[in-house]
């Protein structure tokens, strides 16, 4: 019935088995792992700049200081994220397994035979049936109907018929028939273990931050040893000189002193809170049944501007649907829903037969839903569908006639495709749009024995009803694609199958293509391929290496690449891809190179992961201002004390608590939070233009204080001790600057900071640890107006950085923001926020400055009454510096500003008036204070003040942050 071919062969002999076993001739493939474990642990432990903080955490150890060695512990937890993240991605590749077939069948020395698949040697004779995967690339030697799915492999979603002389490929499965096949390669050299090859070539995901961290990185490299040596000679002179210092021990505090100022250098807890919070986003995701395979893939989707796509079984799920049926003639019973009669003169009661067929191909299956079987019936006679026929025929019990349903040029020939029939003229226009068609037709004789068994078309065939068919899509593809056109997101499609039908899909899913490009006319060159991508969006017949070069193609014009698919024919071109995206229903190779899986295949949630890596983006950004800010002054202030010879002001452990609650403990909650800013390439140049002048500022600010504190005679540990509230203060500051727009959050994570700082330099236990003393009264004052100064030129380098990024310019794609049209009562509604405004920056300025005065008072009252006072002035300060911080969320109107600064202001004036009351003498400042923030507090909440502020829900601090 089918074509077939004699093979008089009876398989390899025993002996013939053993020889090619012996010469190493079989299918075992046991590839390099893709990374060993030695290599990862080497890559995330024996770093450069591992080693200098590990070695730094052990002298001190050594020399008895492991107060000052709490900086080890952020490399640890470096190392280890950073291993765990590799052994991931590593254990992913190593999955990586296209033959998941339980058995092989052969025929040896005349018998069959199951074995493994690795027990398959050359010239192995297979014995294929339906449902089993073929084991190894073989020669087709016999077949009997022999359809085999390469979908995985190709992309094609049609069965392909095998013949005599055609290769069946490795990893691919019989759909139906049977057959026999002669083994060609074997082990790494079939077609399924070279693509596993290529795809285990392990590489990390592209990660512009971990890139920019990185280059941070080597910059500091290369100048921590001088600097180190110039520190170490200051520190020892300071001491002495290298004679005195050996022999007194002072040679320990000069390695202290040196070791913090090495260890400030680096911006360990960067490179922590970056795999910190690429992890929490992986995780987000995974709660949205998205797999993470490599994390810093969290990020990478964000900054993807061109997105390329397989057609089967990503934008559709890979089956078959009826689309409709196209009447040609009006048979007996055509267009009645009334059954009772002639029954098989109803054509649409023989779509329902063959629905309904116990060996109904996907084709026929999908008739179901739409003609349901309301009567059974027998067939008198039937041939069954075959591919290489591509008709089936069946006439029934009791009537005389026949229905057959195929391909219309099978039955027809050139009539189903001249213009001059009408069966023509349909099948011709349906085609056109992409659809499948078949053909329904009636003969009225019925099947003859004769007629079966030669497989033989009725005669007299009359076309009835043209059937359409169409791949399934996605019902989130068209919603999703529509979002990333939105966001200025190239697409391109590119699959196996033909191009019109690709281009169809195309067209349902809203993406406007008159026709798919055939890739087989596609140029060899990068460059002229990169120009045909540039002019086309459809891409049919590509094959799996035509994959990769197009990705290769688009990256060589600047793209950043993301690729989804699910077949083995999509792997390569998914490791090549920036972002490679794997649907769970694809291959164990594709998911296992892909950064990305959607576990249950809903395009839906890629919008979900650009958020999400927006978020990181965007909040990195901000926290490595100030881990950079802190490099750059450290590796500043070490410069000029080495050359100034100056004692270094502080020691590990003190560094260690601004670290802590001005950097780390903050950077943690900030890099988790909310965050929609759009991705703007330049992450680093960004963050420099800030972290370089602020640095600048703090480094130059506390070499001044030093000299003051010199020149005061202050101790060794009141000018350490002054340093160190400098720097906490500063930190305080920078960490505010860079929170801005305030909103309830970050207002309670810089006011958490501020007073743990207050604790710190407060309780006697941390005190004694810390090594922090009282600096007197003529250092608090000095080191009070140098910090106000500092904090000016904090404002001031912050004031030109978000100028410089204003001229920047937006993202490209952002759409501009729609103004409304100004009233006269919404300008002097504007007018009126900006007046308050202006009184809420000169009260909370005012309320800062009576803080300081407070906190100074301490040295004039008794000994039990500082404690009380250093917390009142403090709370002072901090609610004034707060009152700062969000009065420009006033001047936008925001309703959020209002509610926390109207909060923030209560308590002003109640802590103003307890100073008022607890003094001998009346003070005008805190009365002033306490009277400003009640007027300021009546302001804003009657009108017409109050008419210029948005609900809270609406504030300007939930809306996405501008630039900057």
């Amino acid at each position: 019935m089918d074509t077939t071919h004699t093979e008089a062969s009876s398989g390899l002999s025993t002996a013939e088995v053993a020889e090619r076993i012996a010469a190493g001739k079989t299918n075992a493939f046991t590839p390099d792992s893709s990374r060993s474990a030695w290599n990862i642990v080497r890559a995330n432990v024996f770093t450069l700049f591992n080693g200098i903080v590990f070695a730094c955490f052990f002298v001190l150890f050594l020399v008895g200081r492991w107060q000052d060695a709490l900086f080890g512990f952020a490399a640890f937890a470096n190392a280890i994220i950073g291993s765990v993240q590799e052994f991931r991605a590593k254990a992913a590749l190593d999955r990586l397994a296209l033959l998941s077939a339980p058995h092989a069948r052969v025929l040896r020395a005349g018998a069959e035979a199951e074995i493994a698949p690795g027990e398959v040697v050359l010239d192995d004779l297979l014995v294929l049936r339906a449902g089993d995967q073929v084991p190894a690339d073989a020669e087709v030697i016999g077949a009997r109907g022999l359809q085999i799915d390469e979908s995985m492999l190709t992309g094609e979603s049609d069965p392909v018929d095998k013949h005599p002389g055609a290769e069946a490929l490795s990893g691919s499965v019989v759909v139906a028939g049977e057959g026999s096949a002669r083994v060609t390669r074997v082990g790494a050299d079939s077609y399924a273990n070279r693509f596993a090859g290529e795809a285990k070539r392990f590489s990390l995901v592209s990660s512009e931050l971990r890139s920019s961290i990185n280059r941070v990185l080597k910059w500091v490299s290369w100048g921590i040893g001088p600097i180190s040596l110039l520190v170490f000679n200051a520190q020892v002179m300071v001491a002495g000189g290298y004679a005195t210092v050996f022999t007194t021990g002072a040679w320990v505090q000069a390695v202290v002193n040196t070791i913090a100022s090495v260890t400030a250098m680096i911006p360990l807890g960067l490179v922590l809170m970056t795999s910190i919070a690429f992890a929490v986003g992986a995780t987000k995701l995974a709660r949205r049944q998205v797999l993470v395979n490599e994390l810093p893939a969290v990020e990478g989707l964000a900054r993807v501007d061109m997105i390329c796509l397989d057609k089967t079984g990503t934008l559709t799920v890979g089956e078959i649907a009826f689309d409709e049926a196209h009447p040609l003639t009006q048979e007996p019973g055509a267009g009645s829903d009334d059954r009772s009669g002639d029954w098989p003169g109803d054509w649409q009661g023989a779509l329902a037969w063959y629905a309904a067929s116990p060996d109904a191909n996907a084709t026929a299956r999908s008739l179901r839903a739409a003609y349901p079987v309301e009567s059974a019936r027998d067939a008198a006679g039937y041939i069954p569908f075959s591919s290489a026929r591509k008709w089936s025929a069946v006439s029934f019990d009791g009537t005389a006639e026949t229905w057959v349903m195929g391909a219309p040029e099978m039955m027809f020939g050139d009539a189903a495709s001249s213009a001059s029939t009408e069966l023509g003229r349909t099948v011709t226009g349906l085609a056109e749009t992409g659809r499948r068609t078949l053909v329904l037709a009636r003969s009225g004789a019925p099947l003859s024995e004769a007629d079966v068994q030669a497989e033989r078309l009725p005669a007299d065939l009359t076309p009835t009803a043209v059937l359409t068919f169409r791949e399934q899509v996605r019902p989130d593809a068209a919603q999703t694609l529509e979002y990333f056109r939105q966001q200025g997101v190239g697409i391109r499609i590119i699959s196996g199958d033909n191009p019109r039908t690709v281009a169809a899909i195309a067209r349902e899913i809203g993406i406007d293509v008159a026709e798919g490009f055939d890739a087989r006319a596609l140029p060899e060159g990068e460059a002229e391929l990169a120009e045909v991508l540039e002019q086309h969006t459809v891409f049919g017949r590509v094959t799996p290496e035509q994959k990769k070069r197009v990705v290769t193609a688009l990256q060589s014009r600047g793209h950043t690449v993301a690729m989804t698919g699910d077949g083995v024919n999509d792997a390569l071109a998914i490791k090549t891809a920036d972002i490679g995206i794997a649907m769970n229903s694809g291959s164990p190779a594709t998911k296992a190179v892909a950064r990305l899986v959607l576990l249950d295949g809903q395009f839906s949630h890629l919008p979900d992961v650009v958020a999400e890596g927006r978020q990181v983006i965007a909040n990195i950004e901000r926290v490595s201002m100030l881990f950079l800010t802190k490099t750059a002054y450290a590796t500043l202030l070490a410069i000029l004390f080495g050359v100034l010879v100056l004692e270094f002001p502080f020691l590990p452990r003190q560094l260690s608590i601004t670290d802590g609650l001005t950097i780390g403990i903050p950077a943690f909650f900030l890099a988790l939070m909310p965050n929609a800013a759009r991705y703007m390439p330049g992450f680093l140049r960004r963050s420099l233009s800030f972290a370089i002048p602020a640095g600048i500022v703090i480094a130059l600010g506390l070499t001044w204080y030093t000299f003051v504190a010199q020149g005061i005679g202050a101790s060794a540990d009141q000018l350490r001790t002054g340093a160190t509230i400098i720097l906490a203060i500063v930190g305080i500051w920078v960490l505010a600057v860079l929170s801005r727009p305030l909103n309830r959050y970050k207002v309670l994570v810089v006011g958490a900071m501020f007073v743990g700082l207050l604790l710190v330099f407060t309780l006697p236990a941390s005190r004694a640890f810390f090594a922090l003393v009282d600096p007197g009264e003529e250092l608090a004052i000095a080191l009070t107006g140098i910090t106000i100064v500092m904090i000016s030129c904090i404002e001031v380098v912050r004031l030109f950085h978000r100028r410089l990024l204003a001229t920047a310019g937006a993202p490209s794609g952002a759409p501009a923001p729609a103004r409304a049209a100004r009233t006269p009562a919404s300008i002097t509604g504007r007018i009126a926020t900006t007046a308050v405004a202006v009184l809420a920056y000169t009260t909370g300025f005012l309320s800062t400055g009576i803080g300081i005065l407070v906190l100074l008072s301490r040295y004039e009252g008794e000994a039990d009454e500082r404690l009380a006072l250093s917390i009142v002035g403090a709370a002072i300060a901090l609610f004034g510096l707060l009152t700062v911080a969000l009065a420009a969320g006033l001047r936008r109107g925001s309703g959020l500003s209002r509610l926390l600064i109207s909060v923030f202001l209560g308590i002003l004036a109640l802590l103003s008036a307890v100073v008022v009351a607890s003094s001998d003498q009346w003070d005008w400042g805190a009365t002033a204070t306490a009277a400003g923030a009640a007027l300021l507090i009546v302001l804003l909440w009657t009108p017409p003040v109050a008419r210029g502020f948005r609900q809270i829900r609406h504030s300007s601090m939930t809306d996405p942050p501008r630039a900057g």
